[in-house]
């Protein structure tokens, strides 16, 4: 998960600070050479470690801290305000043209980084928002790039502009605007080609780009997993042909993160984006306070919410019913089977106890217990239920469990162990009726988690 190493390092720091009654100097030093430390093998950027040490110990070395109730937390407070800072404190989107003027954004990047799947999800982010956007096709070099930005727009429902892969990109690009003019689009999002690393060629493609047409946004893709090497990309973009800000690709598996927390300091530029998995619907506005929440393990439960109410569709009907079920113990498989479907959308139980305060602590050790195959036998068996058995699971009896098994390609022990295991659900619910529905509804924004 992201972060992951460096929140275990700096919640090993931050425990001996709690536990001191009095801080002294010294503590506070010891504790910034061990913050210092875990930066540096988190890859973040050396100057970058060494104006943030020197801030947070300017603050955290003064009487009002010292000689607080709760030093301690004091100094966590300041070093969560200075990482807030250090990424840009304020959340930066998509500048978009007032009116009927045609956005043009740019998308640049090495090859690699995920810009053409990443150009589609901001298709699709804009989607929600009432914005009409174009996708355009202006990788001519790299074989399957028009085809897989096409596929990428059907699964978005957003409209692609290509003119095969024989025309010049600026060409491309000055047909697309005019065609998203004739037929309504507020946005061209043009997919530009990428190389295995910074060439002249690139370059001059890019700048030639911006010199014939007016471009708005201009909007680079790195690899967050690269690290510094990242943050070396974005600053040489940034010099050569400008940008508007950066996204980061690929953010679910950096487990360092010294990316995000350099890019900013280092180019001037805000992040705008992060990308959390390989879904068209895994890109997250980047949160600078929520993002630090994380780092830090206390958790974003503001960002869980919001995913969940993104997700989540329920009838407003349908929902008090299902509480008024889940109340009685009267759930069925049908209502499990629409929690797994829940919990999936959101990312995943990994993904959804990322986000929880205190998490972040162990959550390798609690990922290696989850058996993703074994959730999928589950809903392989519930799927070859009837519809009357799914509803109603004391008709299982010896025989049905019997077809059921060999329906699922499971053991007759498998059926048999996940039924007990759902009557002992039902049973629990009913002894706790506050716990779910009602006032205190369960998970967040009526979710119901299959466990």
């Amino acid at each position: 998960m992201a972060f992951e190493s460096l929140t275990d390092k700096l919640q090993n720091v931050f425990k001996n600070l709690r536990s001191k009654g009095r801080l002294t100097e010294e503590d506070v030093r010891t504790a910034l050479r061990e913050v210092k430390l875990a930066l540096l093998e988190a890859d973040v950027n050396f100057k970058v470690v060494k104006q943030f040490i020197k801030a947070v110990e300017e603050r955290a070395i003064g009487s009002d801290v010292m000689n607080g109730l709760n030093p301690g937390q004091m100094v966590i407070k300041i070093v969560n305000e200075e990482m807030v800072s250090l990424m840009g404190s304020e959340t930066t989107e998509i500048q978009l043209q007032p009116g009927k003027t045609v956005t043009t954004v740019m998308m640049c990047g090495l090859q690699g980084a995920g810009k053409t799947t990443t150009a589609a999800k901001i298709a699709g982010k804009l989607k929600q928002k009432g914005k009409k956007s174009l996708l355009v096709a202006c990788d001519v070099y790299r074989p399957a790039a028009i085809k897989q930005l096409q596929i990428n727009g059907e699964k978005q429902q957003v409209d692609v502009f290509s003119m095969g892969d024989h025309q010049k990109p600026v060409d491309i690009a000055k047909a697309a605007i005019e065609h998203a003019k004739k037929n309504g689009h507020n946005v061209v999002i043009l997919d530009t080609a990428g190389r295995l690393h910074i060439d002249e060629d690139m370059m001059q493609e890019l700048e030639e780009i911006k010199e014939e047409i007016l471009v708005h946004q201009t909007l680079l893709v790195v690899d967050a997993m690269t690290g510094q090497d990242a943050v070396t990309v974005a600053k040489e973009f940034n010099e050569k042909i400008g940008l508007n800000g950066v996204i980061l690709s690929k953010m679910d598996g950096d487990t360092r993160g010294g990316a995000a927390l350099s890019v900013k300091a280092v180019t001037g530029k805000p992040i705008l984006y992060v990308g959390m998995g390989e879904k068209l619907s895994d890109l997250e506005q980047f949160y600078p306070d929520r993002m630090a929440s994380r780092i830090l393990g206390m958790g974003d439960v503001l960002s869980l919410i919001e995913k969940a109410q993104e997700n989540i569709v329920i009838d407003e009907g349908k929902e008090k019913e299902m509480a008024a079920r889940f109340k009685k113990g009267k759930f069925d498989f049908n209502d499990y089977l629409e929690s797994m479907k829940q919990m999936r959308n959101m990312g995943g139980l990994s993904s959804i106890l990322s986000m929880l305060p205190g998490m972040n602590k162990g959550l390798g050790e609690i990922e290696s217990m989850i058996d993703e195959k074994q959730l999928a036998r589950t809903e392989a068996i519930i799927l070859s239920m009837t519809p009357k058995e799914r509803e109603n699971p004391k008709l299982l009896n010896l025989s049905r469990k019997s077809r059921i098994a060999r329906g699922a390609g499971v053991d007759m022990a498998v059926v048999n162990r996940f039924v007990k295991q759902f009557e002992q659900s039902q049973k629990m619910m009913k002894q706790m009726p506050g716990l779910m529905g009602g006032k205190r509804r369960g998970g967040f924004g009526g979710m119901k988690f299959p466990f």
